[in-house]
Order: structure tokens, then C-alpha cells, then sequence
């Protein structure tokens, strides 16, 4: 991986599973394991004794039925007469309780048959599950890996058997309440090959299945785990173990599985191939899957399961070759030097055995994860630990922030570069054109929510450079950063900047003069600059507060920075974020209510980019400063003044902040089935935009939008996406139209958003109907408030 100092990359975490295992390892076949790279184990919680002993009880039974027409008829009405499965005995398994048993994953047996319709076959196979997961909750197993359902609801009568299926790891997740369960999925249904085929208690029962369709399903086995989640209600304690398949499927379909809570990549002896030198390696294809999957916060580990290190040569009555009496002599010469010693540890870390004998799929795998792109700086560990961790979003106006909460802002130079060079524009141009100023000689700028004063700064450094004289005020509200504040003037501004301390919307503007006579005389604001902005753009209320303050802003010149900025939405599926707001549910009723501030990172965004539908939609603009009109409008409605009434708004207020609220209806395509958990929003703002002839139209601006952030604000780190989750998941099927409508909601005190998304399906050329909706979504509960 690279020594501590070098590029650091995601560490691989591999392990070791073998079908024919019939107990766990011997302490010295884990040595040995470990020894050759492996850093864990799984192993089966009973043997081939208990897997006889439950056959020919079937085997007896199915005879008893056959010789009996009575208790056949029954069985196929599900007969509660089934017989029980005896407790276990020593001679049924080898795993006991030991102070290694907590570092197994434990794998239940492949044999029993959860998704037969068969009533009998799938009691004693449930019988089996919670009798070996009880057992091994016992033992102090902490993982426990099942094989997942041996067919989809897309084949005949899987559905049934998904049914089925669901039930059992819902009753298991109930039975091991301290279990980490982990459903053994592949990626999509390969051909399965003759001679891979499992014996289970289903072919004790019927004959062998007809050979499946050569039509491969890919989303077929992506929807039987969504199937059972679901049905398992998102547990936090459900994982995946993704089997590899030989070949790589489209990249929506590893973009869906990268959303689910993965726990294992499992590879099998099939997925590697043979290099030019005849050893074992991934293709391309292969490894940047890999690559990718590698980057989450909670990193999957690798299970080669019938491939690697072969454990099973050391026999318990191997010991012996440890004994001193047989443990080779080692002359001086073969201790490296410490120069030998040093070239041996750089080639391990690059990931190169020089061991002999070491096992050369470890020894590629080693090799694989040095060949890593190392972290970017967006890949910290600081902003790793924000990935997928749900936020609330904050209340600017209400609360008062803290000094950390600013400093976490602060720590984004591209985001503060480009304010000051939207400032460095805008002075630019003042000068070149020669516009007035609100004070003589002096271009007059305001920094509204100065916080602790990093937009103070770069304005200094903008006027400095571009040599324009301006007059710097501070406008801040909380009063603990305006303390800062006050102590930044004094030793890093030199006393150039003017501090107030009030709402932004209260400020009369510059005070000109003073005088017992005519009191304060106010003037105005050459160009305004704020950081109001949130997550969805407009979220933390930038519309309002700058709408208040505007009245201070010069006619006609004046310049607010940011200028504009406008919403944009898509739907995602996220089930890990939909299974913690499930969970934060049973104790917080506004869980889906709240539009969340989450740094997404495991997500799929569900619809495809296709022509007149874009995969990510505008959803509405604003922009300033409004227009007088519009301001005059709110005072009127505000007072009362509007001829013959008309004041007042559907939200039983005055109706003086209507103009702020905003409405959208969308629709997006989506090519593949799939489910959608909620919207996920970004934000775009133009900054500043060129006034001159020859550079009119071009524009300073920032963006989080995934499709542009590189071209606009490439690493800007500052805001994370919001998150409007959906209180029930929608699932739809391929080529599926989404629908979405949205309102900014505002009743003068108070601003909150409302969200829908239906799924609508064309059933002929003309007709289509409407296979899903969320209902009516709204944030009204938790606000943000005026």
C-alpha cells in the first residue's frame, strides 16, 4: 500500500472461503492463511454428518408421503405436520466457542432451499437456518453470510419463492438480534455451468429443473435483494455480498449495486484470467470496478472463495513440522542485510511477493492494491468521515452559528477564490466604465453575514489588486462573530473596515454624517456581497435576507454578488441513507420531512440523460437585485395598501414574501427498473457577469452540479447536496417516465418545501398509466424561519 509517507490508497481487506470445507480451520491452517496474506476466514457451522442426518430425515418423510395419499394431499396444503429438525450434537458440528471464533464470518449451509414452494422443503430448511444461526449467535460469531435466492421474480414462480425467501431472512434478522447478516448475491444471473450446480433438499423432492432461458435478466437479481430488503424494512444490520461476475455487465448496473451497502466483494475462480506469463489477473474491466467500489466510507472486503492459499494440506496431525527438532538450520549468509532487508519491504509495499512459495492470487491482489489511484485531497479522511452522514440543514436566521461551524466554511479556497475574483471583475469594470460611486472617489462595498470575515478579506485583496479605493463595511448579526470581527480589524485590517453589528434586513446603510440636528444621514451600497447561499441554492433564505437588505444598494449600478443562482434536482436511489432515516424515524417524526444535508457518495441516479430530458433538471432562478416594482409591491401588501384589499396569500399571510415562492413540474426517463428513494439537489450561481461589450455574457460562477462543478468550481468543497427523501420508495420497471413536482412554500414567516414524484409507464403509444407515487411530501414542520 505504499509506506506511511508515500500516496495513501484504500488498504484491501481479503479473506477466504471454501465450499468444501466441512469445519473451521485448525489454528495452524489459519497461520498458514494468514501467513500467505489472508486476513480472515469464514467457515460453516455444521457438517456433512448433520447435512446426512437432515437428508434422510426428508428422504424418510418424502417415502412416508409417497406411501401415503392422505398426508401427500396435506402436504401440498402446507401440512403443519412436518417433522421437527433434533437439536444438534457434537458430531454435527465443529465449531465451539473459542477466543478465535469472533473473527469468522460464518456461512449457513448452501444445501438448505429457503425459495422452494414446496411447504415441507421450506420449513426444514427455515428450521435449519435459525437452528445454525442460534447456534453460532452462541459460539460469539459476529457475521453470518446466506446464499442468496436461488431464483428472481421475473422466472415463473419466483415471485412465490422470493416470497418466501424474504420471510426467512426477516425471521433470521429477528432470531440473531445481534447478528450481522450478509445475503451471498451475484451481480446478474451468469449461465450457470453443468457441473456448479449445489445438491439441495429440493432435489431430494422433485427432478432436476428444466435448464433455465439463455435471456439474461441484469437487473433481475439487483430486484430479488431489493425484494428482500425491503421486506426486512432496510435493516441497518442486512448487508451485501456481491458476487463478481466473469464478465463485467453495463455500468448502470454496477452503478445501481455501488449504492447498496456492501460488505464483500466475493470472487471465484472463474472471474481470473491468465496473463502473457501465465499467472492469475482481473481484466481491465475488472479492476476498475473494483477501483470504484473501493472508494466508500465503509471499504468492502474481498472473499476469493474456491481460489487462493489451499489451507486444507495441513493436516492436525501436521504440528509436527513446528517442531524445533525439524525446523530447518539457517546459516549467517541467509539473513538479508539491513540494504536487503530495506529493497524487500519497497517491493512488498508495491505489492510484490518475493516469498516462495506465496500464492499467486494473493500476490496479484497485493500487487492490485497498489495500483490504487492514490487519495485526492477531496478523499481526507475529514471529508470521507461526511460521506453518506445525514445533516441538518441550519438555521442562519434563527440561530447563531458556532466558531467551528464557520471555520469548516473557511477551509474552501475555491470557493473564496472565486468571490474574489468575481469582486476583482466587478471593480475592474467600475473603473473602466466609469460608473458613479455612492461616495466620491471611494467605491462603496458591503459583505452581508460577514460571519468571521473571509469575503472581508478578499474584497481587500480585490480592491489592492485591481488599485480601486473602497470603503469596506461589515454587516454581521451574531454577535459572538462580531466580536471576531472587531479583533480582526484591529490585527489583520488595520481598522480599514467598518463592523456592524444587526440583521442585515434592519441595516439603514453607510452612515454619511452625524449631527444633533439632522441625526444619521445613510447613503448607499456600491456592490453587496454575500455567502447566503445553501445547499439547493436558495434553502438558507439568500432571497429574503437579500431582499431586505436591497434598499440600501445604489440605483441604477448597484452590483450584488452573487447575482443569480438557480436549483437543480434528480431522483437517486440511496438506500443506505433511506435505512438510517427509517431508523431515525421511530424517534424523530420529522426524519422524512427534513430536505437533509448529505455529502452522497454511495448512490445511483436512477434516469438516464436522453434527448429533451436531461439527467438533472432546473428546477427555478433567482436573481438580484428585483426589481423596484416588485419591492414596492411587498411594502404595499405588507401595510395593507393594495386597492380594494389584495393583500393576503393562500397561506393566511399578508402575501409580502409571495414572490419568492416558486413552482416546478419535471420529468425524467429512466431506462432500467430500478427504485427511487428521494430527489437529491444541487445548486449553480453566477456570480458576477461581464457588463463590458467585448467579454458581455461572461461569467464568474460557482456550481455544485455533478455534470458542470469541474468546468465551474472544480474541488469546491464548501456545500454538500441536499437530500428530499421520500417516506415510501417508489419502484417502477424499465422505461419508466418520473415525474416531479416541487414548491418553495412561504407564509411570511417561514419558508418550506413540498415534493412529489410519480412513475408513469407507456402501455401503448398513446396511454400510459401510473404504476407508483410518493404522495405529497413537506418540509412545513421544520421549516426555515424568517
Amino acid at each position: 500500500m505504499g509506506d506511511s509517507f508515500g500516496p495513501q490508497r484504500p488498504s484491501f481487506h481479503i479473506g477466504k472461503h471454501d465450499t468444501a470445507r466441512d469445519g473451521p480451520l485448525t489454528d495452524l491452517q489459519y497461520g498458514y492463511l494468514i501467513n500467505q496474506g489472508i486476513n480472515f476466514a469464514t467457515t460453516p457451522i455444521t457438517n456433512t454428518h448433520f447435512k446426512e442426518r437432515v437428508f434422510k430425515l426428508v428422504s424418510d418423510h418424502l417415502l412416508l408421503l409417497k406411501n401415503n395419499a392422505e398426508e401427500a394431499t396435506s402436504t401440498e396444503t402446507g401440512s403443519r405436520a412436518d417433522p421437527v429438525i433434533p437439536p444438534l450434537t457434537p458430531a454435527d458440528t465443529s465449531l465451539f466457542p473459542s477466543p478465535a471464533v469472533n473473527t469468522y464470518t460464518a456461512y449457513t449451509s448452501p444445501w438448505i432451499d429457503l425459495c422452494s414452494t414446496v411447504p415441507f422443503i421450506a420449513s426444514i430448511s427455515r428450521q435449519v437456518l435459525n437452528l445454525e444461526l442460534n447456534y453460532a449467535n452462541f459460539c460469539g460469531v459476529r457475521s453470518i453470510i446466506i446464499a442468496g435466492p436461488g431464483q428472481d421474480a421475473s422466472q415463473g414462480g419466483g415471485n412465490q419463492a422470493l416470497a418466501q425467501y424474504s420471510r426467512a431472512v426477516q425471521e433470521a434478522l429477528t432470531i440473531g438480534s445481534s447478528l450481522t447478516f450478509l445475503i451471498h448475491m451475484p451481480m446478474y444471473r451468469e449461465p450457470v455451468v453443468e457441473d456448479q450446480e449445489v445438491e439441495t433438499l429440493s432435489s431430494l423432492q422433485s427432478p432436476k429443473p428444466a435448464r433455465p432461458s439463455t435471456e439474461i435478466d441484469l437487473f433481475a437479481a439487483w430486484a430479488s435483494w431489493h425484494h428482500v430488503r425491503s421486506t426486512c424494512s432496510y435493516s441497518l444490520r442486512l448487508f451485501v455480498a456481491l458476487q463478481i461476475p466473469r464478465v463485467m455487465p453495463e455500468k448502470d448496473l454496477q452503478d445501481r449495486w455501488f449504492a447498496e451497502p456492501l460488505h464483500y466483494l466475493t470472487i471465484g475462480p472463474g472471474v481470473f484470467q491468465k496473463n502473457k506469463g501465465g499467472y492469475p489477473s482481473l481484466s481491465r474491466h475488472h479492476q476498475d470496478m473494483i477501483f470504484t467500489y473501493m472508494r466508500l466510507k465503509t471499504v468492502p472486503w474481498i472473499l476469493l472463495c474456491d481460489v487462493g492459499p489451499d489451507a486444507s494440506k495441513f493436516k492436525a496431525d501436521d504440528a509436527s513440522i513446528l517442531s524445533a527438532a525439524n525446523r530447518p538450520q539457517l546459516a549467517d549468509d541467509e539473513f538479508p542485510s539491513l540494504s536487503e532487508a530495506h529493497n524487500l519491504a519497497a517491493e512488498r509495499s508495491q505489492g510484490q511477493s518475493v516469498r516462495p512459495g506465496a500464492d499467486a492470487h494473493i500476490a496479484y491482489l497485493q500487487w492490485l492494491e497498489y495500483q490504487q489511484p492514490p487519495f485526492t485531497p477531496l478523499e481526507s479522511p475529514t471529508l470521507t468521515s461526511f460521506q453518506d452522514w445525514l445533516q441538518s440543514p441550519l438555521q442562519p436566521l434563527s440561530d447563531n452559528l458556532e466558531s467551528a461551524t464557520y471555520e469548516v466554511f473557511e477551509g474552501d479556497p475555491v470557493k473564496y477564490d472565486q468571490y474574489e475574483a468575481a469582486v476583482i471583475e466587478a471593480l475592474s469594470e467600475w473603473k473602466e466604465l466609469n460608473l458613479p460611486t455612492s461616495k466620491e472617489g471611494v467605491v462603496v462595498i458591503a459583505v452581508a453575514g460577514s460571519g468571521r470575515g473571509p469575503l472581508v478579506t478578499r474584497a481587500l485583496k480585490a480592491a489592492a489588486y485591481t488599485q480601486v479605493n473602497v470603503e469596506v463595511w461589515a454587516v454581521e448579526k451574531n454577535p459572538n462573530a462580531y466580536v471576531y470581527l472587531l479583533r480582526q480589524n484591529q490585527t489583520l485590517w488595520d481598522g480599514r473596515v467598518k463592523v456592524i453589528k444587526t440583521d442585515m434586513r434592519a441595516w439603514k446603510g453607510p452612515v454619511v454624517s452625524h449631527s444633533p440636528e439632522k441625526g444619521y444621514i445613510y447613503g448607499k451600497v456600491d456592490i453587496l456581497i454575500s455567502e447566503l447561499l445553501g445547499s439547493f441554492g436558495d434553502n438558507e433564505l439568500s432571497p429574503e435576507c437579500l431582499d431586505g437588505i436591497q434598499h440600501v444598494m445604489a440605483k441604477p449600478h448597484g452590483i450584488s454578488i452573487p447575482h443569480s443562482y438557480t436549483a437543480h434536482m434528480s431522483p437517486i436511489s440511496t438506500p443506505k441513507l433511506y435505512g438510517e432515516i427509517l431508523a431515525r424515524s421511530a424517534t424523530d417524526a420529522a426524519a422524512f420531512s427534513t430536505p437533509w444535508v448529505v455529502r452522497l457518495f454511495a448512490l445511483d441516479f436512477v434516469c438516464q440523460k436522453v434527448p429533451g430530458h436531461p439527467r438533472f433538471h432546473q428546477a427555478w432562478e433567482f436573481s438580484h437585485p428585483i426589481p423596484e416594482s416588485t419591492l414596492q409591491n411587498v411594502e404595499a401588501r405588507r401595510s395593507g395598501g393594495i386597492m380594494g384589499g389584495g393583500g393576503g396569500s393562500m397561506a393566511g399571510a399578508a402575501g409580502a414574501n409571495d414572490h419568492n415562492s416558486r413552482y416546478c413540474h419535471v420529468t425524467f426517463v429512466c431506462r432500467t427498473q430500478g427504485v427511487t428513494h428521494g430527489l437529491a439537489g444541487y445548486f449553480e450561481s453566477t456570480l458576477y457577469e461581464s457588463k463590458l461589450e467585448k467579454t458581455r455574457g461572461e461569467k464568474v460562477e460557482i456550481s455544485t452540479h455533478p455534470e458542470r462543478i469541474d468546468r465551474k468550481s472544480k474541488d469546491m468543497i464548501s456545500w454538500f447536496p441536499i437530500f428530499f427523501p421520500l417516506k415510501e420508495p417508489i419502484s417502477f420497471p424499465a422505461d419508466t417516465e418520473l415525474e416531479v413536482s416541487m414548491w418553495r412554500q412561504t407564509d411570511d414567516t417561514k419558508v418550506w418545501y413540498e415534493w412529489q414524484i410519480e412513475a408513469w409507464t407507456w402501455v401503448s403509444r398513446s396511454t400510459r398509466i401510473k404504476v407508483g407515487s410518493s404522495g405529497l411530501c413537506s418540509s412545513r414542520k421544520v421549516a426555515c424561519l424568517m
